[in-house]
């Protein structure tokens, strides 16, 4: 598991307000040499540190407006496998194993609430899903965010 130092938090955080800087425009605009940046960058990258880009592409502009939460009970012997299906569920964005009285925790993106009906019924017909319970997803209060903890480790708020 990497841990991240000051200046790494330092050039995620220039990545956060300008995604598309180069090595050379990170470097120059935290006065870092060139191959500090560039080395941390190529080991994010090897290390599969960094999130894909289609994190950044909200569903509802790809024609799913509608969120919703699916909480399921599962099988136990089959978890693995369930998962695997679940997967296989493009309106399926996330997927997290959790404690209490459920098992997973699946995030949805449907077109309308006919929509949302039918990938309910998907996710409940996988083998091994032994039942479920959707809410709606009203608005998003604080949208996905790891910028407030770089801040923190670089020892920086609200600048690099």
């Amino acid at each position: 598991m990497p841990s991240f130092d000051r200046t790494d938090a330092r050039i995620l955080l220039a990545l956060c307000d300008t995604p598309r800087a180069t090595g050379v425009q990170i470097a120059t605009l935290l006065g870092l040499a060139r191959n500090t940046v560039q080395s941390r960058l190529s080991r994010w990258d090897a290390d599969n540190v960094l999130q894909p880009f289609d994190r950044r592409v909200a569903p509802r502009d790809l024609g799913f407006p509608l969120r919703a939460f699916a909480t399921a009970v599962v099988d136990q012997h089959l978890l693995e496998d369930v998962i695997a299906d679940l997967a296989e569920i493009p309106e399926v964005i996330e997927v997290a194993g959790i404690s209490g009285p459920a098992d997973l925790h699946i995030e949805v993106a449907a077109s309308d609430s006919d929509d949302l009906y039918r990938v309910a019924g998907r996710i409940l017909a996988v083998p091994g899903v032994e039942r479920t319970n959707v809410s709606i997803a009203m608005r998003q209060a604080i949208p996905y965010r790891t910028k407030p903890l770089l801040e923190q480790i670089a020892g920086t708020k609200g600048g690099v």
